[in-house]
């Protein structure tokens, strides 16, 4: 029986930095197919419209986009973060995209800023259905502490 999940990963790109992302996809497309993908949207409109990928577009990144993916780190949904910055551009949501990398960090989700990172922070180790399944919402957290990958406990 095949207990293995798809990776549940997360792909944005600044404008100046969308011809890289359809690279990046072009040349790992069969890993993409097979991973759960969630985008903000032009990114993810542009990938499905491209590559026709089942991507799950939520907001554009000024709008709220990353921040909608850093909730899902902050939830560790994710596996993976893709996103690809322009760092040579001012944004002026540069604080979403501060609040997503420091998400990341602190869920020790990993997180690619560049093409040549993206490959090697895919895992290749999968998990089971049952690590994965998401706590029910209607259950409160109140009074636990978050929980961590690293092990470590966190100041509620």
């Amino acid at each position: 029986m095949n207990t293995r999940t798809p990776q549940r990963i997360a792909l944005v790109a600044h404008d100046g930095a969308k011809t890289a992302m359809l690279e990046l996809v072009e040349r790992h497309q069969s890993v993409l197919r097979t991973s759960r993908l969630v985008a903000t949207a032009t990114t993810g409109s542009m990938l499905n419209e491209q590559f026709d990928l089942n991507v799950h577009c939520l907001m554009s990144g000024p709008l709220g986009g990353d921040l909608q993916i850093g909730a899902l780190a902050a939830e560790e949904q994710l596996d993976l973060v893709v996103f690809l910055r322009d760092p040579l551009t001012a944004h002026p949501h540069d604080p979403d995209i501060q609040a997503l990398m420091k998400v990341c960090d602190v869920h020790n989700i990993p997180l690619a800023t560049n093409p040549a990172t993206a490959p090697r922070t895919h895992s290749r180790r999968h998990r089971t259905a049952k690590d994965t399944q998401p706590e029910d919402r209607a259950t409160c957290r109140a009074g636990r502490p978050p929980r961590r990958r690293s092990g470590r406990s966190v100041d509620a």
